[in-house]
Formats: C-alpha cells, structure tokens, sequence
C-alpha cells in the first residue's frame, strides 16, 4: 500500500510539472489519462476493500477506520463515474439572444463523410501529446468502402511565420492595428486574404476589395472603396479614389474600408513556415496532418484546431467519396434553452480589471413548459435537469456581449464523490476520539509518559538548584567581566553608515499609537481595492524586508516615516537579497554576505537602473534560471518601495464626480481636476501633517496632527462615499491584521 502511495505522488507531481511545460492534454496522455495511472486507481480500492478484512475493520470498535477506508473507495467511484460518464464543455451566448448548444471540453476529430446519396456522422474522441512523437489512426467505412486516417504530424501552438529567402514566392508585408493591435501578415503572390472581413489580394483582383499589382517593378493599389493615407515622413496626407489604379506609397498610413494598414516595404521573397510558438496562450489552437486511405487512393490532408473550437471543416474528395473534416470540439445539446437577458461587468475603483461579472438569464424548457428567470454569477450556480452551470468568462470584443458558461453535467459523480468526503471527515473525526483506534492508544501512552516525565523534572530541578547556588558566586564575576570586554570594544568600533542611518531613522519615528491612526485612513491599491494604510504597510514591509518590524519599528511607523523623510529610506538597508546569490551581490556593488540592500545600490552615478537588461531578459525566457527567479523576484521588491518613498502609492484623494471612483496620489494631483478650496485642500494637507508632526515629537502631543488626519478621513468620506468602507469594516480588518491568526 505505502509503495503504491509513492508512485501516486510521484506520479501527480510529474504530471504537474509536464503540465505547466506542454499543457493539459500532455498531462493527460502520459499520466492521468495512462492505462497504468488507471490501474493504480483499480489497485487502491482493491487494497482499501482487502484491509477491510485483514484488519477486521468491520468490528464495531475500528468503525472509524473503516469509514476512513470506504471514503477513499466513494472517492475513486466518483472520480470514475466522472471521467467515464459525466461530460462538461463551454456555453458562449450573445446578449439579446438564446441558445441550447455548447462546446464540449474534450477534442474530437469530426468527421462527415457521404457520396452526394447518403451521409454518415463520426465523432472520434482525440488526445494528442506535445512531448514525443503523437500518434492516432483510426478505420470506418462508408457503405462498405473502407478508409483510414493515419496521424502523420502534430505541431501544437501553431503558429505561422515568415522566413526571408534569397529565391522564394513573393509576398506583401502588410502590416494593420485594426482591432487595436498591431498584427503583421504576409500575402503571397497570387493569393487572397481575409483580413478583418475585408479581401486583401496582391496579383488577385477577382472579389477582393484591394488589391495590389506590380507593373514594372513599381506596386499599385487598387480598391472598391474610397479612402485616404497618410505618409509618415513628411505628414502629406492624400486622398484613394475607388475603382481607380494609383501608385501605392510605402511607409504611409492607409484608412480603407475601416481598415488601417501600412507596408513598410517592397515585395520580398521568402516562404512561410508552420512552427511551435512558445506562447501558447496567443496561439491555442495545433495543426494535424493526414494521411487518408482508401482502397485506391492515399491523399494527405491538414487540419487545424483546438480545445473549445469549432473551425470551418476541411472539404476533399478522395475515391468518390465526399469528406468533411475538422479537429476540436463536438456541437452537445441541452434539453432546454438560456436566453441572456443582461451581462454585468463591475470593475474595481480605480482599474480597468474586472472585480466581478455575472449573467442575467432565462431558462425556457419548451418540453416541460417551465420559464423562469436566474442570475449566474461566483459561486451562484444554475442547477437544472442535473446541469451545472457556471459564470467562467466573458468576451466583449465584438458588437455584443457575450457570456461563456461552463457547463456541467456530472450529477451522479459529484453526488457519489461528496459523499467520500463526507465519510473521510466522519472518520478522521472519530479517529481521534474513540479510545481504541491508533490515535487514543498514541494519546493514553503519552499521558503516562507525562506523569512520569514531570517526577522526572523535579529531581532534576532540585539537584540543578543546589548546583547553581555554589557556582553562582564564580559566574557572576566571570559575566562582568565579559560585560566590560564588551563595552571596551564596541567603544573602540566605529559605526558603519547603515547602522547611522538606522539610528537616524529610529530617531525621528512617530510613536506606534499616532502611526496606528494613521494607518487607519483608506488607500486605494493598483487593483482598486479600498483597504486602510494599516494593510498596505504591512504588505509593504513583509514584501520587501520578508520581516515584520525593522530595526524595532512596526510596519506604520515605517510607511509614515517614509512619507516624511523619504530620503532617509533611499540608503536605508532593508531590500532583502536571495540566499546564495553572489551574482546579484557583485552585480550591485555588495559584499557577498550582505543580506538587505539599499535603493541606491540598484542606481547607477548616471540614474539608470542596474536591473533593467536582466529583467528584460528574464521576462523574455519562459524557462527561468534561478538567478533570472531572483532578479524578478528583487525587482518587484525595488519597484515596491519605491512607489513607496515616492508618495505615487499613497492614493488617499478620491476624484470628485469619477465615474469609475478612482483615487490619486499626491503626484497626481495636477491631472486629477480639482478646483476651488478643494484643490487648496489636497495640496497643502500631507506637508501641513508633515510640519505638525515634527512639533508634536518636539511636545509630545499629537492633537494637532489627529486633528489633520480626521480632515482627511472626512474629505474621503464626502467624496468617495460610494467605495468607502465602514468604521466597522476598517476597525475589523486592522484587528484581524494585528492578531495575525495564521502566525500563530
């Protein structure tokens, strides 16, 4: 049993590394889909079920052992029943309209074959590894003529690319941002485009809507619509006229058709090529080359494809028989329709990124005459006929939004599954309290062990107390002397500037208790959450030291001094350094031993930043060495603090009348729109709170500089009322901070 949990483990955690490298259908092929992993799954429930009467776990006394054993064998059935039964897939539905179909999530090669009499439907299951060499063949007939397709490559993330070439095909590099980003394409010689729904060919003037035509080595432009371009060097701007031959101009911008385009460059030769980009998020989808048999006839054919795609299929003829292919998903039908009604993004304050989406739809089941109306959002799920439905994402680039459920239909699975869990927690449970399982005998022995451990204490204390009176006269003479060692020594050191400023700026903190009103006033983050300065300080200090206090300061006094005597902070040591990297030491002008480093060390005399080539390079690889890891890693550390001894972080001033409720930093102050006594207010406030700080740690008294700060709460109150949390809420997540539950 213990040798089959090794190779589990050791098995998920292979997959899990395979799957961040070459994808989930990868993992699936070589593990979790695997004959083996399937019959280590067998070997479990036939090892739980045997257990059961090796151990007479059947008694009433070990009941809680065999609730632990039945739990696993529930899991495994349900995790069965799931995989081999239930399916799942992605619904996408327009606002306004309604629809039964949905995208499977497993990939098919789906294939229509017919000889213009009938018509025969296949759907072939397909899982393809983009480690190794993938493989997949399949044999049917068509009333009775046999044919095959055989798998002869498989280039995952496929994507299309330009190779330069002395003697190749000539093509146009046409370069258009039309939908708001740059994309480049290549048009061959003689071929047609679609680009954007517009028909772009070079040598093909049939049913495109432009076209380009070379006459003696000079390229026309010819099109259907008008428009007008303009040339970047020297900013001439001209008109195109329709159905006209004109003079095309490189290196200009061309408005046709609400297309935007430019061509950089001649006509150039050279071929393009089919590769496997590393991106796999910009390119999903992979190319699949054939080989089809029949009786007579052998034809390659490709076909490209991917997860939750329904591409047009491939159309060929082989051997008088007519067929349509296509790789992805297989079209499922629900026995009812949803209709989306309203789809409703909110965005955090301040941010373009989405805080939460939700579905308003209407389920109509016309077999059971059944209409009513459902609101899919997180964890608000529609459950209907044992289908699941799930808000999973949302797409709105086109005219209309669009909604993407997830949909699943595994009822009998989940219910057999939780009841596993179910019966795993009962068992634990009752493991450790009855008096005879593994845990009541372990806890009965330990507590004889204690009653004779503390007999044991007390001898040995009484003996150790008459042994210390004796000696106590000699140590206490030994420690003094060590005590003025000490001193003659640190008086003959001399103190480095880290430890100067150090004390510097232990100096001039503010007090633990105003720098906890401080943190009480609310900033808003990148991400647009509303949270008190307490929470960000916190995360603040944790993220860039990976300790909670520096040099006996809590994290409020560090962020306030910050805020009043940033130049400090710029030489003060506190970026924490990666272990063994000498590299990044000696990169940054520091001894190998330095353990946190100042932000001037990371600045060159001429103000760049040491970092930045090795970040860029980084960021380029999708294989990271650890020095690479560890110079993100100190790169998010720098930027942290410097947006932090900057003020850029500190958005404390919410824009009057913002539509998406945005809040500013002091830096922004002059792009954000204040007028009147307001903007008197925002710009004279922090260096009024500076001022009076610095009395108050003179006197001692802090009621001036309180008195500023309920100003400020009080301009955020009036003018972000919409996103400004309660009291309560702050007080609450200051506790909740000070308490730190998970520490202890």
């Amino acid at each position: 049993m213990a040798i089959l949990f090794i190779i589990f483990g050791a098995a998920m955690g292979i997959a899990t590394f395979i799957e961040n490298d070459y994808g989930t259908e990868t993992a699936k092929v070589l593990v979790y889909n695997a004959w083996w992993f399937e019959a280590i799954m067998v070997l479990f429930v036939i090892n739980f079920f045997g257990n059961i009467f090796k151990y007479k776990l059947y008694k009433k006394e070990k009941w809680a052992v065999l609730l632990f054993h039945i739990s696993f064998v529930f899991i495994i059935l349900g995790a069965a029943v799931t995989r081999y039964i239930s399916y799942e897939g992605v619904m996408p539905i327009l606002e306004g309209e309604k629809s039964n179909v949905f995208f499977s999530e497993k990939t098919y090669i789906n294939l229509i074959v017919d000889d213009f009499k009938e018509q025969k439907e296949i759907h072939t299951p397909i899982l393809l590894s983009a480690r190794g060499k993938a493989s997949f063949n399949f044999d049917n007939d068509f009333r009775g003529k046999a044919f095959s397709f055989e798998l002869i490559d498989y280039i995952p993330n496929v994507k299309t690319e330009f190779t330069p070439l002395q003697s190749g095909d000539a093509y146009i590099h046409f370069v258009e941002s039309s939908s708001g980003s740059r994309h480049d394409h290549y048009i061959k010689k003689g071929s047609i485009e679609n680009i954007h729904g517009i028909l772009v060919g070079y040598e093909n003037a049939e049913n495109t809507s432009i076209n380009f035509t070379e006459i003696d080595n000079t390229l026309y432009l010819q099109s259907k619509h008008d428009g007008s371009f303009m040339r970047m060097a020297d900013r001439f701007n001209g008109l195109i006229t329709k159905n006209t031959t004109e003079k095309f101009n490189y290196l200009s911008l061309h408005q046709i058709a609400g297309l935007s385009f430019v061509v950089p460059e001649k006509p150039v030769l050279g071929e393009m090529k089919t590769i496997s980009a590393k991106d796999k998020q910009s390119y999903p989808e992979a190319l699949l080359t054939f080989n089809v048999t029949t009786p007579n006839k052998t034809s390659t054919i490709q076909v490209k494809g991917g997860q939750y795609t329904s591409n047009k299929p491939v159309a060929f003829s082989l051997d008088s028989l007519n067929f349509n292919i296509s790789y992805g998903a297989k079209m499922l039908k629900l026995p009812f329709y949803i209709q989306l009604n309203d789809f409703q993004l909110e965005k955090y304050p301040g941010s373009e990124s989405a805080a939460s989406y939700a579905s308003e739809v209407t389920v109509v089941d016309e077999t059971d005459n059944n209409t009513f109306d459902f609101r899919i959002f997180m964890n608000h799920i529609l459950n209907y006929k044992g289908y699941k439905f799930f808000q999973s994402s949302y797409d709105l680039s086109g005219p209309k939004e669009e909604t993407r459920l997830s949909v699943n239909h595994d009822a009998i699975g989940t219910t057999i599954t939780y009841i596993g869990y179910f019966a795993l927690y009962a068992g634990l449970m009752l493991i450790m309290f009855l008096k005879k399982t593994r845990f009541g005998i372990l806890s009965a022995k330990l507590n004889k062990l204690k009653q004779k451990s503390t007999l044991t204490i007390l001898a040995l204390l009484f003996s150790t107390i008459s042994s210390f009176s004796q000696d106590h006269n000699h140590e206490h003479n030994h420690e003094e002397h060590n005590h003025q060692h000490q001193e003659n020594t640190t008086a003959n050191t001399k103190v480095s500037d880290p430890e100067e400023i150090k004390a510097a700026i232990l100096k001039y903190a503010t007090n633990p208790k105003h720098a906890l009103e401080f943190s009480k006033l609310v900033i808003q983050d990148a991400g647009g959450r509303m949270k008190p300065i307490h929470t960000f300080a916190s995360e603040l200090l944790r993220k860039v030291s990976k300790k909670d206090t520096y040099n006996g300061l809590d994290a409020n006094q560090v962020f306030l001094s910050m805020i009043e005597n940033p130049r400090m902070w710029y030489d003060a040591p506190i970026i924490y350094l990666e272990r063994n990297n000498k590299k990044i030491r000696t990169l940054l002008g520091l001894d190998v031993k330095t353990k946190y480093a100042p932000l001037t060390s990371f600045i060159q005399p001429d103000g760049s930043y040491k970092l930045t080539n090795y970040v860029a390079q980084a960021e380029k690889n999708q294989k990271k060495s650890v020095f690479e890891k560890d110079v993100m890693n100190i790169d998010k550390r720098v930027g942290l603090l410097y947006t932090a001894i900057s003020g850029s972080i500190l958005r404390i001033y919410p824009k009057i009348n913002d539509v998406n409720n945005k809040w500013v930093s002091h830096l922004e102050l002059s792009t954000a729109g204040f007028r009147g006594i307001d903007s008197v207010f925002v710009k004279q406030i922090i260096p009024a709170y500076r001022q009076t700080l610095w009395k108050a740690k003179e006197t001692g008294n802090y009621k001036e500089a309180n008195e500023i700060l309920e100003g400020i709460k009080n301009f955020q109150k009036k003018h972000g009322a919409a996103i400004y949390p309660s009291d309560k809420k702050i007080d609450f997540e200051i506790t909740y901070n000070q308490y730190d539950i998970f520490k202890k």
